[in-house]
């Protein structure tokens, strides 16, 4: 029997497939948006479409309140998103993640591309320099012109006026400028002697940044050896470079009060340091002469022959003891020196060394005659194997009539080894004979 599906469960089925359908869980379009009508704090729905085609469109209110922009009915934008269905009227449609207008699409896109590359090189990672406290020299990268300059210049001056600042003018705009950029940061780095180096300029559209966005001048950033702080563009603007950077600041403003302390309240600091100093100083000097005059009241200065009347008592002491140990140990071993004296008289050594003089002279005898025994036997040991090997020569038993044939320096075993006209080498006691073979004949055994 056939089995029916509900429209519930063949909706989640086709939901499940949308879902798990790679392709569609990141989806980049273009189109216009249709439909759109303006639901504040809300999310937000409207149509995307082309001249052939539409498809419903649904952007949640994070991703919305993200947008840099204000959509609008009949605008050309890009769109980033997952493809899904809307399980209550069986509806597809997209869930948008990102949107832009069309037309810097591209440059957003390659922007992200770019930053994800760069994020896993470990650039933006890597270990941050600190800023000096107390910069000297600070070099500024920027164009000489507009605000930018004259808003580092008057905050530095202001808040730190022994600070050096030297301008590297920079183009900050267009085909150029991140050759530029990326030249006079080198330029600074060859020079080699300042504490801070700020790259800075004013806001304006992603085309206006993109020089900051480029990769050689985020690598040049990040190969400098000078701390960098970056300024580029408005506080909601963030360029690779801004990302990069030893440290971001919001305004050109904000880049010079980062670089630089207030010099009137490091004054004052300090005078508060040298005061607590004096202060300390002071109370050490105090409490030492105080100790001071205490040690001088003590007995030890007053009276000084008492420090060492103890000392002198137990000197006195120990100096009797020790007499008195001399003269015991010394009484001791001369007693012990008249017993030894007494035995050794009582015991001679010469008897017992005639005993030993004779017991060598027989040892003496016995060694020699064991020698000659044993020199005996070897000999008639020697003369017994030289006889069996003389039995076991082959040269003896050639003297007997034998001998034998080598072929090529190979002993022959059997005819089968020979062939006719073979040259053979015959072996005897006294010599060797060269031969040829003429003729072979081979017995043949008879069978039983």
């Amino acid at each position: 029997m056939q089995q029916y599906l509900t429209v519930t469960a063949l909706t989640k089925y086709l939901k499940r497939k949308f879902e798990a359908d790679p392709y569609l869980g990141r989806v980049y379009l273009t189109g216009e948006i249709s439909n759109f009508r303006m639901r504040a704090n809300a999310h937000q729905y409207f149509s995307v479409k082309d001249e052939q085609a539409k498809i419903s469109a649904i952007m949640f209110k994070g991703a919305f309140q993200q947008l840099k922009f204000q959509p609008k009915e009949g605008m050309k934008v890009l769109v980033v998103g997952r493809i899904s269905l809307y399980e209550a009227s069986g509806q597809y449609q997209i869930y948008i993640e990102h949107m832009e207008p069309d037309g810097v699409g591209a440059l957003y896109q390659a922007l992200e591309e770019r930053k994800e590359k760069l994020l896993k090189e470990g650039l933006f990672s890597g270990v941050k320099k600190e800023l000096p406290r107390y910069p000297k020299k600070i070099a500024v990268i920027t164009s000489p012109s507009g605000a930018v300059i004259r808003d580092i210049i008057t905050t530095t001056k202001r808040r730190y006026p022994i600070a050096q600042l030297i301008l590297f003018p920079t183009l900050v705009q267009g085909n150029q400028a991140a050759d530029d950029i990326v030249k006079n940061i080198q330029r600074v780095a060859e020079i080699g002697d300042f504490d801070t180096l700020i790259i800075a300029r004013g806001g304006g559209s992603i085309e206006d940044l993109w020089p900051f966005n480029e990769e050689r001048v985020a690598r040049a950033i990040y190969q400098a050896t000078t701390p960098v702080i970056s300024s580029v563009g408005h506080e909601t603007d963030t360029t690779i470079a801004d990302l990069v950077a030893d440290i971001r600041a919001a305004t050109p403003t904000a880049a010079a009060e980062l670089a630089v302390p207030v010099l009137s309240e490091e004054l004052v600091k300090i005078r508060e340091k040298e005061q607590r100093i004096a202060q300390s100083f002071s109370f050490i000097v105090k409490k030492n002469r105080q100790r001071f005059a205490s040690q001088m009241d003590s007995y030890v200065f007053k009276q000084p022959q008492r420090l060492y009347e103890s000392f002198s008592m137990k000197l006195d002491l120990i100096t009797q003891r020790f007499e008195t140990s001399a003269d015991r140990i010394l009484k001791g071993k001369k007693e012990q020196y008249t017993q030894i004296f007494h035995l050794f008289q009582m015991v001679s050594p010469k008897n017992r060394l005639a005993e030993e003089q004779q017991r060598f002279t027989y040892l003496k005898e016995q060694l020699a005659n064991s020698i000659a025994e044993v020199v005996n036997h070897k000999k008639q040991n020697f003369e017994q194997q030289i006889q069996s090997l003389d039995i076991l020569s082959p040269l003896k038993t050639m003297g007997r009539g034998y001998s034998y044939v080598t072929k090529e320096q190979q002993v022959l075993h059997s005819v089968t080894e020979l062939n006719p006209a073979d040259s053979l080498m015959i072996h005897m006691q006294d010599g060797k004979v060269t031969a040829r073979v003429e003729e072979i004949v081979q017995e043949v055994e008879e069978k039983e």
